[in-house]
């Protein structure tokens, strides 16, 4: 299975395990899934740690993004045109660009989204995967 991993449910995945449900910590480890991870989420991450709502050790934001990647590799899920156009027209009821871009992505790739964020969820024209 392809899956993309919403932004918290990456950094779950690295820093609290526990936050994950059985079913998406099954997924995340069986050798058949494919993990997927857009720029997007990199992005989200460095601009929380520099505002401060997730705690890294100030200037290691990079180090830690490198340390989680060598970790766990992923596919890269590229921004592209693509990507932008579809996320204008993506099924969502509201306009949060982060989650556009992640449900765009997961359209245009054809990728599974795993997320607990319910909007997200309850967003139409791509497929997910609840961490609930």
């Amino acid at each position: 299975m392809n899956l993309l991993l919403d932004t918290h449910v990456w950094l779950w995945s690295h820093a609290a395990p526990e936050r994950l449900n059985r079913k998406v910590t099954a997924l995340l480890t069986d050798a058949k899934s494919i993990l997927w991870l857009s720029p997007v989420s990199i992005w989200e991450f460095l601009l929380l740690a520099q505002r401060g709502r997730i705690h890294v050790p100030k200037g290691s934001e990079q180090e830690w993004v490198d340390a989680a990647l060598a970790r766990a590799p992923m596919q890269d899920a590229p921004l592209n045109r693509e990507v932008a156009r579809r996320s204008r027209s993506i099924g969502l009821a509201h306009d949060d660009p982060a989650d556009r871009f992640l449900a765009a992505t997961a359209d245009v790739y054809d990728l599974t989204l795993v997320t607990a964020d319910e909007r997200l969820l309850r967003g139409k024209g791509y497929k997910t995967i609840g961490n609930r």
